[in-house]
């Protein structure tokens, strides 16, 4: 059998891969987080929360009304943005004045009631969702089976990343968010509506906490603490990437999952706290973060 530095190439390329699906809902969650920082300057520390429910949707929508999968990708992301909205106008919206301690302290409370109330109607045990039928199976690669599944989810978080990528950074409609969060007065003065940009950004941000969830629900028990046990991952994705940086959220995610798969092959005791080792060392030496902008 083939061997890599002592492990047998099949071993790797498995970790290889658990690590880039890990490294995929990394990518899109830290880039919910990083829109709403860098558009918004709101550390939503209910994003876990989010992600969690978006995966509850998923199991509601097919265990009591027959949603199928492919249809509660696009509903649950709708109806977490929707409820996003409704937060960021009733509550969000007050603070940003204040320091952004504040709305760390609100999200985090947000989130500790959206969390309970799920863990009151449905415990903390495991609900299981199947995969699609059409994405049963595995490819033969040759060198490994790939679960076309886990296949999909790489490709399709992928394909999420960049386009939001692309249209933050090259079209119109993302130079109006960047100067909505650098001058909001001058913006408003040519006539956008500034606070509907800024909802809609917050909407959007956590309909993508929201998509993930549902890629999530059929690998992962969809369960009340699905994502506190995630979000404190996703936290150091976005500070070692750069808080607010888009592009840096998309490539650290990914990285960051294969540096985990890597890890639990030569060293496993450290792979749980390899995300956060290089996090204090790129704060050392970097403070702004990988792709963050020194002020």
């Amino acid at each position: 059998m083939t061997e890599i530095f002592g492990v047998p190439v099949q071993a790797l390329f498995g970790q290889l891969l658990v690590g880039l699906i890990n490294g995929s809902f990394y990518a899109v969650l830290s880039l919910g987080l990083a829109i709403i920082f860098g558009l918004l300057n709101i550390i939503n520390f209910a994003h876990g929360a989010l992600y969690m429910m978006g995966a509850f949707l998923a199991w509601i929508g097919l265990t009591y009304f027959g949603i199928n999968y492919w249809l509660a990708l696009v509903l649950a992301p709708l109806v977490v943005g929707i409820f996003g909205m409704l937060l960021e106008r009733l509550m969000l919206k007050r603070l940003y004045h204040l320091d952004h301690l504040y709305g760390l302290l609100l999200t985090f409370g947000l989130a500790l009631i959206i969390e309970g109330l799920f863990r009151y109607f449905y415990g903390i045990s495991g609900q299981p969702y199947t995969v699609p039928e059409a994405l049963g199976g595995a490819w033969n690669l040759g060198f490994i089976f790939l679960p076309k599944y886990r296949g999909w989810v790489i490709a399709s978080s992928l394909v999420v990343c960049l386009v939001t990528w692309f249209v933050i950074e090259r079209t119109k409609l993302g130079a109006y968010l960047r100067a909505g969060t650098e001058n909001p007065k001058l913006l408003q003065a040519f006539g956008v509506n500034v606070p509907l940009l800024i909802t809609l950004t917050y909407g959007y941000g956590v309909a993508l906490a929201a998509f993930a969830g549902v890629l999530a629900a059929p690998i992962f028990s969809v369960n009340p603490v699905m994502g506190s046990n995630l979000i404190i991952v996703v936290f150091a994705v976005v500070v070692i990437g750069g808080m607010g940086s888009i592009l840096g959220s998309i490539v650290t995610g990914l990285g960051l999952g294969l540096v985990e798969g890597i890890t639990r092959v030569y060293y496993p005791e450290a792979s749980a706290v390899v995300v956060f080792v290089i996090m204090a060392i790129v704060l050392l030496v970097r403070p702004a973060g990988l792709f963050g902008r020194e002020k």
